[in-house]
């Protein structure tokens, strides 16, 4: 009942109330961000959700287009600009995720929506990681984010999908807040982003 029913409930109105609060700071980010990216303070960009229907994501773009002499993006390192640091260590970036959450295409909780190119590289246990929506944090943020491997976030994803209840949810809205505010498991080891998913032999 609560996967069918009241989460979509909570979702809307949590959404909608989180974005009214945090509608200055919206404004404030969404200025500070077209300013540094050249008129384009918004990411977009096709992912999987449930079911692995394909849904387009929105967040606030942390790292600019520069590119190499041979017209090929530089690595995301050289790309994050300043404002987009202090935007993506206070998980500024994931406001706009909102408009997912309210529109239907993403719950406040869930497995964390990935690239559409690493759909066919899941085993079958992975893929179940789709059954529910994905979520702008979830079970496998609050135990490691970027910070883990990706056996243990598939493993982390898998789980809530087969657990999913309103206690979990509410524990991991408050285990991400604590872990906003200390801005930890930003990056991985060693990229400021996760590595990208290879398959389960590379993983």
């Amino acid at each position: 009942m609560y996967k069918l029913i009241f989460k979509r409930i909570i979702d809307v109105a949590v959404a909608v109330s989180i974005f009214i609060i945090l509608s200055p700071l919206f404004f404030v980010t969404f200025c500070a961000l077209l300013i540094v990216n050249q008129g384009k303070p918004f990411f977009y960009q096709k992912r999987p959700g449930y079911k692995a229907g394909i849904f387009t994501i929105i967040k606030f773009k942390t790292m600019n287009d520069r590119k190499d002499k041979n017209g090929n993006l530089l690595p995301d390192e050289k790309r994050l600009t300043k404002v987009g640091q202090i935007v993506r260590s206070t998980s500024l970036d994931e406001i706009p995720q909102l408009l997912n959450v309210i529109k239907g295409d993403m719950s406040l909780i869930g497995p964390r929506p990935l690239l559409v190119e690493y759909l066919p590289l899941y085993s079958e246990s992975q893929s179940r990681r789709h059954d529910l929506k994905p979520g702008i944090t979830g079970w496998a943020q609050v135990n490691g984010r970027n910070a883990i491997s990706w056996k243990q976030k598939f493993e982390y994803d898998v789980w809530y999908v087969d657990n999913c209840a309103f206690l979990i949810d509410l524990k991991v809205i408050f285990v991400t807040i604590k872990k906003v505010l200390g801005a930890k498991d930003i990056s991985s080891s060693t990229s400021v982003t996760m590595e990208k998913f290879t398959g389960n032999e590379s993983s």
